[in-house]
């Protein structure tokens, strides 16, 4: 490979990285995922470095009625929160919003930690492992020109515990996937510059 290819290849993949950024389902705007793309999404998850490649992650792809489901459950979950709001417009407009909320993602996906049984790992890096694997569709979703973010509220986490989960298995909650109106994709937050995170030792 030239060094300009090499170059080239740099500017994508730096691209890509100082472009991710968490989109919320409030700023997408419907439509469905193509097979392919979601496959070649999960496919990077599973491409993720774990240790002893133990790959201990899991994922269940929700989409159609589930989104509505969720929706449903989301105002059941969080009910308690509004029970007691005085305005019966305020207190229904909440349940509406929690209602709809994902029904504009084209897909949402669960997250499980399913540790290893075969091998002895500290669970710390077994989660570092699906951390990994969940950027890696996050940059994919990127790539993609797609809207990302892994939703990891009380209500995301016990949803995905009802598919039903192996002793050695841990919800760590939803990834929500979705087309983004175009305003959302820009990047406006900056991060600490590495002279201030980075220590060098000689």
């Amino acid at each position: 490979m030239e060094k300009s290819e090499i170059a080239a290849s740099s500017e994508v993949a730096t691209q890509i990285i100082r472009s991710r950024k968490s989109i919320y389902a409030d700023s997408y705007i419907g439509g469905s995922l193509p097979e392919v793309v979601l496959n070649e999404i999960l496919t990077n998850a599973t491409w993720a470095p774990t240790h002893k490649m133990t790959e201990p992650w899991r994922f269940i792809v929700l989409t159609d009625s589930q989104l509505e489901k969720y929706g449903d459950y989301m105002v059941t979950y969080y009910k308690h929160l509004y029970e007691e709001l005085s305005d019966a417009d305020k207190r229904t407009a909440k349940y509406n919003y929690l209602k709809g909320y994902p029904l504009k993602a084209a897909c949402l996906i669960g997250v499980v930690l399913s540790k290893s049984t075969k091998v002895t790992i500290p669970e710390w890096e077994e989660v570092a492992a699906v951390s990994c694997a969940v950027q890696n569709m996050a940059l994919s979703a990127t790539s993609f020109e797609l809207g990302s973010y892994w939703d990891s509220s009380g209500a995301a986490v016990e949803y995905v515990k009802s598919f039903g989960l192996e002793t050695n298995e841990q919800s760590l909650g939803l990834f929500f996937i979705g087309y983004p109106d175009a305003s959302a994709l820009s990047v406006t937050k900056r991060r600490t510059t590495i002279d201030k995170k980075v220590s060098r030792f000689r």
